[in-house]
């Protein structure tokens, strides 16, 4: 499993406004509830742009040069596994997939129980003592998700200072 927690304090822009909401209210559950759903979708749209949060293209896969369609995206197991936990102080947004985090970090994978790792690409077999995969992080902020925190707060804090629900 690999997770990326966002705390007020790496909110940015955001951290005021929150810092104000928190005054007003008792639990900011809703609010990093809506933040979580919001950076759910942004993550799983790099699976569509084939970028990471800071805009550079992922390396595209073997599988993906050799058969078609698109790096990280064979079965949609992984973008589809994309979830968030919220409490009244962080969200966390990540995977459950015990390949997540070699995609999102990178790394080499080593036979552990054989000589060599085996699968099958394009319709071969291959068999190798270990795969080197790049980075390809997928979750993380960018500049958009930065200003679409900063609204979710702001209209938030303004629904909480009118009396009105969030």
């Amino acid at each position: 499993m690999i997770t990326y927690q966002f705390d007020r304090a790496q909110l940015g822009a955001a951290r005021a406004g929150l810092e104000r909401l928190s005054k007003t209210l008792v639990d900011l559950w809703q609010t990093m509830d809506a933040i979580g759903a919001y950076l759910v979708a942004s993550t799983q749209r790099r699976f569509e742009r084939q970028a990471g949060p800071d805009g550079t293209p992922w390396k595209p896969s073997i599988r993906a040069q050799i058969e078609g369609g698109w790096t990280l995206l064979d079965s949609g197991h992984l973008r589809s596994s994309i979830a968030h936990a919220a409490t009244r102080d962080t969200v966390e947004v990540g995977s459950n997939r015990i390949y997540a985090a070699i995609h999102q970090l990178g790394g080499t994978i080593r036979a552990r129980n054989a000589p060599n790792l085996r699968f099958r690409i394009g319709g071969r077999w291959i068999s190798k003592p270990s795969v080197t995969i790049p980075a390809r992080p997928f979750l993380g902020l960018d500049q958009e998700d930065e200003l679409e925190i900063d609204a979710i707060v702001q209209a938030d804090l303004e629904a909480a200072v009118a009396g009105r629900p969030a």
